[in-house]
């Protein structure tokens, strides 16, 4: 049975940072793309950033780039998503997934339940 556990979400403020982690099991990591997206209140689930099965390529949305960095321990089968200079507009709940394909065009298989972040002015 595969299971994506996220943790490290919570409040912080404006400008601050906070480190996500997604934890998998039931699946050799690095056999699958792995990901993260948000979902806003009110709004559709949106794409923020992915990695290479063994890390050598990353995408991430235009309203990301440059503040938040992926990476990943195959050893330890997790993913880290790095959020630095968080604005209001990160508020999300943010999930993590697993997927086939390349780091550009996956096709998400797995998710996991999400951890909040908020970001307060």
């Amino acid at each position: 049975q595969v299971q994506l556990v996220e943790s490290g979400g919570g409040l912080v403020q404006a400008g601050g940072s906070l480190r996500l982690s997604c934890a998998a099991s039931g699946l050799t990591s690095s056999s699958y793309v792995m990901g993260w997206s948000r979902q806003a209140p009110g709004k559709e689930r949106e794409f923020v950033a992915s990695i290479s099965r063994y890390g050598e390529n990353t995408v991430y949305a235009d309203s990301v780039k440059g503040r938040f960095t992926i990476s990943r321990d195959n050893a330890k089968n997790t993913v880290h998503l790095q959020m630095n200079s968080l604005k209001p507009e990160d508020t999300a709940v943010y999930y993590c997934a697993a997927g086939q394909g390349s780091s550009s065009s996956a096709r998400w298989g797995y998710w996991g339940q999400g951890t909040q972040v908020s970001v307060s002015s």
